[in-house]
């Protein structure tokens, strides 16, 4: 899954519902076509979906771009967190689910009201991007981080800015004698979960909770979603926290280190982790749910990394719906609506090789 080439950005904010109508088709996502179906064109309705907050400035630039094409669908997503979105969908209250973690086996288990009988819920790739570790320092703009550090400063057990641990990292860095101000999710969130993945895999020893999406020790300040984050941290001083690349603005992000070398964050490195990783096994056969490696260590890789997804029904009671779903996701997963996103949200566009999984997952819709 080699990607070809990954576009810079520039972050849309987004605190509420994007709501996106024919009157707004031009808005967002420039001149983006679609390699889809001409049949959606043809299509007409409304898709009401939520979830992951990470995926906001895409699906802002998605749902835009879409409407190129297909002006009579109205395409509403609220970022309300990847835990809310996969439990509305299960419900039957959204159409699809936008997540930062695929479905666990317990929701497997359990119903998805919208879908038809014996049918279940399929995680589709659509959106690849680094996890930064954002900071606001005083008199710090160059910052090396390891696992094993940010495992101890996120669990509270590293709470001064000199700290040796981190002084050891960055021997030509005046860090000042200061608190360290936590910042991180207060909701249900794949970013959460993919942030406790990485440190949980790489420094255990010290984040000895298990991996999940609600954060697991109390210590600093709470905010919901990537916009109440990123808003958090515009308030304070000496901070740190662990944020969607497309949500860090003008944040300082600190290097990781990968292996032995300070390794900047970068969307490329992100999706070579995410090709260099396989497909989940004993799922459902159109589900593309990814085992991140976590411990890749190759050059320039990023493994504090996320692959967020739609879920979608494999099938839907109301085959219209499954129309409407399956005509928008397949221009999600297009290389023109990858590379606006890459250039709106600072993602990686899907390679090749996962782009035509992706597609041929979409196909199977019914």
């Amino acid at each position: 899954m080699n990607i070809k080439r990954i576009g810079s950005v520039a972050a849309i904010a987004i605190a509420g519902a994007v709501v996106l109508s024919s009157c707004a088709a031009n808005e967002g996502a420039g001149n983006t076509a679609s390699s889809g179906s001409n049949a959606s064109s043809d299509l007409t309705g409304t898709l009401t979906a939520s979830g992951s907050s990470a995926q906001g400035t895409a699906q802002a630039t998605w749902a835009a771009g879409f409407q190129d094409m297909a002006s009579g669908v109205t395409v509403n997503y609220s970022p309300d967190g990847s835990g809310a979105g996969r439990e509305n969908f299960m419900s039957g209250a959204s159409d699809f689910a936008g997540s930062d973690a695929a479905l666990k086996d317990e929701e497997l288990s359990g119903t998805f009201e919208a879908c038809a009988a014996d049918t279940k819920g399929i995680d589709i790739p659509v959106y690849i991007s680094p996890i930064a570790i954002a900071y606001k320092v005083d008199g710090v703009s160059d910052l090396t981080l390891d696992a094993k550090t940010i495992a101890g400063i996120f669990s509270g057990k590293i709470t001064k800015w000199d700290d040796s641990q981190i002084a050891d990292l960055n021997k030509d860095a005046k860090l000042p004698s200061e608190n360290i101000t936590v910042v991180h999710r207060s909701d249900d969130s794949g970013t959460t979960q993919n942030f406790s993945e990485y440190v949980s895999a790489n420094a255990g020893d010290v984040w000895t909770e298990e991996p999940s999406q609600t954060f697991p020790y109390s210590v600093g300040d709470a905010a919901k979603g990537t916009s109440g984050v990123a808003s958090a941290m515009g308030g304070a001083s000496n901070a740190i926290t662990y944020i969607d690349d497309s949500g860090a603005g003008d944040l300082d992000k600190a290097k990781l280190m990968v292996g032995d070398k300070a390794t900047e964050l970068s969307a490329e490195g992100a999706a070579q982790v995410v090709a260099d990783s396989d497909i989940a096994s004993g799922r459902e056969e159109n589900d593309l749910a990814i085992e991140i490696d976590r411990k890749d260590t190759a050059e320039g890789a990023w493994p504090l990394v996320l692959v967020s997804y739609a879920i979608a029904c494999q099938e839907y009671k109301d085959a219209d719906k499954g129309e409407l779903v399956k005509g928008y996701l397949d221009y999600v997963v297009s290389s023109e609506a990858q590379d606006a996103a890459a250039k709106e949200a600072k993602s990686a566009p899907l390679s090749d090789d996962l782009a035509e999984k992706a597609k041929a997952a979409v196909e199977s819709i019914k």
